[in-house]
């Protein structure tokens, strides 16, 4: 069986609502989709690389520092529409993995994860990943997305709430080996010609309930591989993510 052929797609907007422009922010040498960039093309199993941008000043931006950039209908929904708006041109291409724009540290070794996991199960559809949980204010906090997976590694469900949920409660559960609590991280692998299908997948209410659009791919009853990675990529959501970000480079 011939090996997968993966690119990359990182879907950039340039509007966002808690810390405007970010991907253009520059205090390091490099503006963030630069650092996002030239991280995840140090993955080894994908042929391809691509920023997905709304607008024309982040089109110019990636050009200028050498980046492959296609600009895509700016009324797009989510960054998974921006993605397939790719794809649809990529007819070569198995796989599809989706980075956001706003993660400067991803690890070439998550990405390529991702596309292994699609190597190893060619009946699933898409894959990610996700990280032990270890502190109570995360596990409670409903920004983190949770996820529980059975033991082939095939999500069973993604919630903002506390899932598993403990019927009696001890902060030991924290530290358990193997973990009980997991953090999805967004970062996904699609097989392309589902990518271009997901759209098409009617929303279900627990989509809507939850504003969780891998629940719709679950509902459909297709398959998701969730491997686990120790630590979770840092994206940058707000100025004071940023400024961490920035102090870890400069340091």
């Amino acid at each position: 069986m011939r090996p997968l052929q993966a690119a990359i797609v990182i879907p950039a907007r340039l509007h966002s609502t808690r810390l405007p422009r970010k991907l253009l922010l520059a205090e390091t040498g490099k503006p963030v989709i630069q650092h996002t960039y030239e991280a995840a093309s140090r993955a080894t199993k994908i042929q391809n690389i691509c920023v997905a941008a709304d607008s024309d000043e982040i089109a110019d931006v990636v050009r200028r520092f050498g980046g492959h950039v296609l600009l895509t209908d700016p009324n797009h929904a989510s960054g998974s529409d921006r993605v397939a708006e790719v794809a649809r041109l990529w007819t070569d291409i198995d796989v599809i993995v989706n980075v956001q724009g706003d993660e400067p540290e991803i690890s070439a070794a998550a990405i390529d994860q991702v596309v292994e996991l699609l190597e190893r199960d060619r009946c699933a559809v898409m894959s990610t990943l996700a990280t032990p949980i270890r502190s109570k204010d995360k596990l409670f906090d409903p920004a983190c997305v949770k996820v529980v997976f059975d033991q082939q590694g095939r999500a069973l469900y993604f919630s903002r709430s506390v899932i598993p949920h403990a019927r009696t409660w001890h902060d030991d559960l924290l530290t358990a080996e193997p973990a009980h609590f997991y953090q999805h991280i967004g970062l996904y692998a699609y097989r392309r010609e589902f990518l271009l299908q997901i759209a098409r997948l009617p929303r279900p209410e627990i989509e809507q309930l939850e504003s969780l659009e891998q629940l719709r791919v679950l509902h459909a009853g297709q398959t998701i591989l969730v491997g686990t990675i120790d630590e979770p990529s840092i994206g940058i959501d707000t100025p004071a993510d940023y400024r961490e970000f920035v102090t870890r480079y400069r340091s």
